[in-house]
């Protein structure tokens, strides 16, 4: 239990990943961190790639950076989707500029780049997303998991254990 007393959001859209989605909640719960699924507004029930559906628990509207240790952006094709909420990219930003832990895997990275954190960042992502990454002004790596200060960021569903084990440790020492 050693994230107890920890507050993380996980953000959901329509078609998120959902390995990135689940894989990352149920873990981190498991570590004593309460965890919030966090939406846009656009439905309560948000239904993965692969069907699996998640509930949340509240919207990023609701939300305040300063109330949270980290938010973590699942991928598949919700990022584009959560990208298009102004709350959404203002809760991500906001929790970085604050020192928050902000994690992205496969395409997450769309929502940093529209949260305009990504200069002079070095990140990793699903391999397609590179060039979006770098014209964000980010230093583009290949490997399964990249920490760059408070951001870390990975590559694929492969590289959860990976992304979790950084994660985990950056919010125990947090």
């Amino acid at each position: 239990m050693r994230l107890q007393g920890k507050k993380v959001a996980i953000l959901a859209e329509t078609l998120y990943q959902d390995l990135e989605l689940w894989y990352p909640l149920l873990r981190l719960q498991e570590e004593g961190a309460q965890v919030l699924v966090v939406g846009t507004g656009s439905a309560s029930t948000y239904t993965g790639k692969f069907g699996y559906p998640v509930v949340v628990d509240t919207t990023a509207d609701q939300l305040r950076a300063a109330d949270l240790d980290a938010v973590i952006i699942p991928g598949g094709y919700a990022p584009d989707h959560l990208r298009r909420f102004p709350a959404v990219v203002k809760l991500v930003r906001e929790a970085c500029q604050q020192g928050k832990i902000v994690a992205a895997i496969c395409h997450g990275g769309w929502l940093l780049a529209s949260a305009k954190i990504l200069s002079g960042r070095t990140v990793t992502a699903f391999f397609a997303i590179r060039d979006d990454l770098e014209h964000a002004g980010a230093r583009f790596v290949d490997q399964e998991v990249c920490i760059d200060g408070n951001l870390i960021t990975s590559r694929k569903p492969e590289d959860l254990p990976a992304f979790l084990r950084a994660i985990i440790e950056a919010l125990a020492a947090h």
